[in-house]
């Protein structure tokens, strides 16, 4: 067997999830990186399988590209994820599809087939990447729809903590602040930054360093650590 881990990351290919992958690397994993949109990757340890994650059919299909390819699955990280702020009576139908198709419906799906994976090797890691707004509401930012889905995630990592905890396998999720993505454009920034009691918006580079952080700490499960500049504790 494939002695070299393998880490899989979904929404990879910008942003969180392209560093995420960045960082996997260093460790020296090998990575399956997954997006709607990923390109091959020139690194011949980085393996890109396109697919929209919401299509059961591809978080199937990733695991089963991983492991064919390098043999096993040690880490997951659920960083895909969408955001549809709006009042709650005017999300449609399509906006709770897609919401949920990514946010739950991914996340079942590829966690399923990678726990399963890690099992055969002795245990592995899954990261789910939720959001602070699940733990402090903000009238400013309606979005009842990643409460919805994204507190399902903290939920289900302290279920998944405590059903694997004997079996080698451990479940921890980062709840971000916002973060300087290419998701914000740049006019918005300070707007945001004044939504963080530090007064300002968090980095990739901070979210990426909670997540190798978890990954090196074997004593640590069923954890949701909030990366979101205090948001968590008050405003």
């Amino acid at each position: 067997m494939n002695t070299q881990k393998v880490a899989v990351v979904t929404g990879a290919s910008q942003g969180i999830g392209a560093a995420v992958v960045e960082a996997y690397r260093k460790l020296g994993y090998a990575v399956v990186a997954n997006s709607r949109s990923i390109t091959p990757s020139g690194d011949a340890g980085i393996l890109a399988v396109a697919g929209d994650i919401a299509d059961p059919a591809v978080g199937a299909s990733v695991i089963d590209r991983a492991l064919a390819t390098f043999g096993r699955v040690d880490a997951l990280v659920n960083n895909a994820g969408v955001f549809v702020a709006k009042p709650f009576t005017d999300y449609t139908a399509d906006d709770f599809d897609l919401v949920t198709g990514v946010n739950l419906r991914g996340f079942f799906e590829v966690t399923q087939r990678a726990i399963a994976a890690m099992l055969e090797v002795g245990g592995g890691h899954v990261v789910n990447v939720t959001t602070s707004l699940t733990d402090h509401a903000n009238s400013a930012v309606p979005s009842a729809l990643a409460s919805l889905t994204k507190g399902g995630l903290n939920a289900v990592t302290k279920s998944l903590a405590i059903e694997y905890a004997t079996r080698g396998v451990r479940v921890n999720a980062v709840s971000p602040g916002i973060i300087r993505t290419p998701m914000h454009p740049a006019p918005t920034h300070d707007a945001l930054a004044s939504l963080h009691p530090v007064g300002r918006m968090g980095e990739i580079g901070d979210i990426v360093d909670a997540v190798v952080y978890l990954e090196g700490a074997p004593f640590v499960t069923g954890e949701i650590l909030h990366v979101d500049g205090g948001q968590s504790a008050g405003h």
